[in-house]
């Protein structure tokens, strides 16, 4: 395990305008080995007071593990709070069991220890946890970092990439502080941004191009993002892997749980300031963060209109420009990868799952609780079962006042439409985040689940306002192996028809030959002896849903995948 101290850990930080404080750089390790111990730890946000925290390695946050596509990796999270944790490796494509999701829980002085492979493209992710009912609890405390892959193609592009020189990973996160200058949790009042954990941050950046690496660590803000000069960036990379070429913008929105990485062309600005800023005058009303986070006239959340954050324009970070730096990076790459999304021609299922307030009304359409197809989460229960290897159109329709921040674990997405348009260049490269438009607006995402399927461990997905999630707006999913049997799959030998089918369905091409039917955890529902070339079968009391038909004789066996409607 290498690890490389990049500054002291420090914070001495003030709210006046005289007292601003350096930005924290993170720590970084990189390494097939780490360790990552979360802890109780103080941090001093205001000047002469502290604030209780937790973080990984540290008081407050974690480093930044830096990992190569390829790589196989093994990692200890050992945990010394007084409670369970969980640890969640946000936009990593793993196993279940190694998700950290809210069934793989770390007990007080227990150690998990979870080994893969890294399989994702260059990109930027984090790590927080995951505890059902107690993620917004262990977040706001402090408990996150960012994961960095890197790998081959992103290494042949001429991009900045000296860690904490002009590649800059920044956590941006408004909190609320009680009258001791402690974190609250369940409230609006969160009118203090803190850029990796310090308030009134500032960064000294070379006059040269500058990768900023942003993530939106807030548990519901909305960020309208752009530089005090309205000064044009690029953004080279979303969730899950960079664009296929720069997007040119002078506004980015960043919602919860969100990342985005950004060129920043600095090399004219020596001896310069400016200033990042959320322009939140700018979001229209339905979004946290805009002047009402409702579309409805009535709708609003206690303490949110006093938040004098909401609805206006405010700073996050100052940068100035300083001398540039060896090997500097001075211009924009014109092109930087080739993705091709996931065809709507090879669907092999289509999903709806719909946001809906637990009581209607102007309160509960903005303030929940909310549910994702009228259930809420519960730990018992498997809410969708995926097919290892199907690609999947996922609907996601908002039928509550506010707008929701969607994630999957498992696997990036590519988003088809928004409200029925394409999404701008920005937003058409993978992913794992969007955010759903309230009142109706439907976004429509296709992946692919390749890699994993488990029986047993589910995946998760839900709002990432962590209040939401806490609340019960998420759900969870099985991938799963198409039977639990090895068979051999060639169509060509026998059809079945129709397919979907309601009540009958034809078998043709299989003489002599016996046919079983498994539902999509591998257990068998129907077992007919001895069927003849051309016979038709009854299926009208089997439940909707995908199962697997094996036909076997003794000269082959075969299997066909069945939708009964």
């Amino acid at each position: 395990m290498k690890k490389v101290n990049v500054i002291i850990f420090h914070l001495i930080i003030s709210l006046t305008a005289f007292a601003q404080s350096p930005l924290l750089i993170p720590d970084y390790i990189s390494g097939s080995e780490v360790q990552l111990t979360l802890q109780e730890g103080e941090v001093e946000l205001f000047q002469g007071h502290l604030t209780k925290s937790i973080g990984y390695n540290q008081n407050i946050l974690g480093p930044t593990l830096i990992f190569d596509k390829g790589q196989d990796v093994s990692i200890d999270v050992v945990n010394k709070l007084n409670e369970p944790t969980t640890v969640h490796w946000h936009g990593l494509h793993v196993s279940p069991k190694n998700d950290g999701g809210p069934h793989t829980i770390i007990n007080p002085d227990h150690t998990w220890s979870p080994e893969f492979t890294i399989l994702d493209e260059a990109a930027t992710y984090w790590y927080h946890p995951h505890l059902h009912e107690h993620t917004e609890e262990q977040v706001t405390n402090g408990a996150a970092g960012f994961i960095i892959v890197r790998d081959a193609d992103e290494a042949e592009l001429e991009l900045p990439r000296t860690y904490g020189v002009d590649d800059i990973p920044i956590v941006i996160q408004s909190r609320a502080f009680d009258s001791d200058n402690q974190f609250m949790m369940n409230t609006a009042a969160d009118n203090i941004i803190l850029c990796n954990a310090t308030i009134d941050a500032f960064l000294d950046a070379p006059a040269q191009v500058v990768r900023l690496r942003l993530l939106n660590g807030s548990t519901e803000r909305l960020y309208n993002l752009g530089f005090s000069d309205d000064r044009n960036f690029f953004q080279i990379a979303s969730d899950g892997g960079l664009l296929n070429e720069p997007v040119s913008m002078n506004r980015l929105v960043l919602v919860p749980g969100e990342r985005a990485e950004i060129l920043l062309d600095l090399s004219g600005d020596l001896g310069k300031s400016l200033t990042l800023i959320s322009y939140g005058s700018e979001l229209p009303n339905g979004y946290y963060g805009a002047s009402n986070p409702s579309v409805m006239p009535m709708g609003n959340i206690e303490g949110y209109s006093s938040n004098n954050l909401n609805g206006n324009d405010f700073e996050v970070l100052d940068i100035n420009v300083i001398s540039p730096s060896e090997d500097a990076v001075l211009s924009i790459p014109g092109t930087l990868v080739n993705h091709i999304p996931y065809s709507e021609d090879d669907v092999d299922r289509t999903r709806s799952l719909v946001f809906s307030p637990g009581q209607m009304g102007p309160h509960g359409m903005v303030n929940g609780p909310f549910s994702i197809n009228n259930q809420s989460f519960d730990l018992n229960v498997i809410n969708e079962e995926v097919l290892f290897e199907n690609t999947e159109i996922w609907e996601l329709r908002n039928m509550t006042a506010i707008a929701h921040p969607f994630h999957i674990h498992d696997v990036q997405f590519y988003i088809l439409d928004i409200n029925g348009s394409i999404p701008s260049a920005s937003m058409r490269g993978r992913k794992d985040v969007v955010i759903v438009p309230p009142m109706g607006g439907t976004v429509r995402i296709i992946m692919r689940f390749d890699d994993f399927a488990d029986i047993e461990t589910p995946y998760m997905y839900h709002c990432h306002m962590l209040s939401h999630e806490d609340d019960g707006m998420m759900g969870q999913f099985l991938v799963l192996p198409l039977t639990t049997n090895e068979i051999n799959l060639d169509p060509s030998i026998v059809t079945c028809s129709p397919n979907p089918a309601t009540n009958f369905m034809r078998i043709t091409g299989a003489p002599q030959a016996n046919l079983k039917i498994y539902d999509i955890r591998g257990n068998m529902v129907r077992d007919e002896s001895r069927i003849r070339e051309d016979q038709e079968i009854n299926i009208n009391n089997l439940e909707p849903g995908i199962y697997i038909l094996t036909i076997e004789s003794d000269k082959f066996k075969n299997s066909l995948k069945l939708m009964k409607l």
